[in-house]
């Protein structure tokens, strides 16, 4: 079996793209520090996979700590690169620790891949890439606009560090540029746990729902859309999952014509903020508390994706609808709350 590295992998997609991979004959380690993420979400990795999945807990903006993954694993075949600052308004508010730790990790990645003359790297890139792009869909060759983010920034200069980086060490790449991943395995195992109140659009309903959160804001009605609010194409992540084993199956192979391409992730379909929140209602029979609230800095009008070339180059076919996404969401997030409440009953001092 090959060994994979994949960082980040206690995260969101990180641990979904590990069962992937494992149930594709890969072996995988982890790294990931937990800071932005539970260590426990491994657990629920081996119970889909029957694996128990290495982590190391290494801030990787420490190349020394970096470096000793690899000094302890030489036999490294390929790296997919999740770990990194995510959140847009986060990044507005703090831009100098997205730059420090979202560069400094890929950097430090980078340089020991080339040392350890690893062969193939998978970068978690996004279609913030694009800036405000003045149509969709959008294309791998759509002209890459200004970011309205900092955390825009850092992945359209990640993806430069990457193509300037395997020009120089025979390193074999992929950029997968994502949409907006949302849902939960459909074992329910492994979902998305956002820490604090969520910045994403599917958390945020989802916590609305239940409880966890008095009311969600809707921020803009009036973009120039069919109701007014933000279009978004939106992919269940184990469709995002399995694209990261098909990008490395076609590196392995030799497919690629550069050492570095680039491929979209999306479903090719827009949906607008207030036409999920009706697919939700609709799944659940829950009416949502919302209110509308101003634009929200960093956020664009429109996009999503023109996705032939990973259908035609990766044979990638994402598998689940929009509705599969919220009742996916929804059964992750009440999955959550009966743990917390047998938790709670088994610790009374928590009541």
């Amino acid at each position: 079996m090959k060994k994979i590295l994949v960082t980040g992998g206690c995260g969101y997609i990180g641990s979904h793209t590990i069962v992937d991979l494992i149930q594709h004959g890969f072996e995988v380690i982890s790294a990931d520090d937990n800071s932005r993420s539970k260590p426990n979400i491994l657990d629920g990795v081996e119970k889909i996979t029957g694996v128990k999945v290495k982590n190391y807990t290494v801030d990787l903006c420490i190349f020394d700590d970096t470096h000793a993954i690899f000094v302890e694993n030489p036999d490294i075949d390929g790296i997919i690169h999740f770990a990194a600052y995510k959140s847009v308004g986060e990044s507005v508010e703090k831009p100098l620790m997205y730059f420090e730790n979202n560069m400094n990790s890929l950097i430090n990645i980078l340089r020991c891949a080339a040392e350890f003359k690893t062969a193939h790297f998978v970068f978690s890139s996004s279609c913030t890439v694009y800036g405000n792009p003045s149509e969709s869909p959008v294309t791998e060759n759509t002209p890459i606009q200004q970011a309205e983010s900092p955390y825009g920034y850092t992945k359209q200069m990640g993806e430069q560090i990457v193509q300037q980086t395997v020009n120089s060490n025979g390193i074999q790449s992929i950029l997968l540029r994502y949409f907006n991943p949302v849902g939960a395995h459909p074992s329910i195992q492994i979902g998305e746990i956002p820490l604090g109140r969520p910045a994403n659009l599917v958390p945020a309903i989802t916590q609305t729902a239940i409880g966890k959160l008095p009311q969600m804001n809707v921020y803009g009605n009036d973009y120039p859309t069919k109701d007014g609010s933000c279009v978004r194409d939106y992919i269940h992540v184990s469709d995002i999952a399995h694209a990261h084993t098909l990008a490395l199956n076609y590196l392995i192979a030799g497919k690629n014509t550069g050492n570095c391409e680039i491929f979209n992730l999306g479903t090719g379909k827009g949906y607008t903020v207030l036409e999920v929140i009706r697919t939700f209602e609709k799944i659940s029979s829950h009416p949502l508390n919302y209110t509308i609230s101003a634009r929200r800095p960093g956020d664009i009008t429109a996009i999503f994706a023109n996705n032939e070339k990973a259908k035609s180059l990766l044979g990638w076919q994402p598998k689940y609808n929009i509705e599969d996404m919220m009742q996916t969401a929804w059964n992750w997030e009440r999955k959550l709350q009966s743990e917390e409440i047998i938790f709670k009953t088994q610790d009374p001092s928590l009541n």
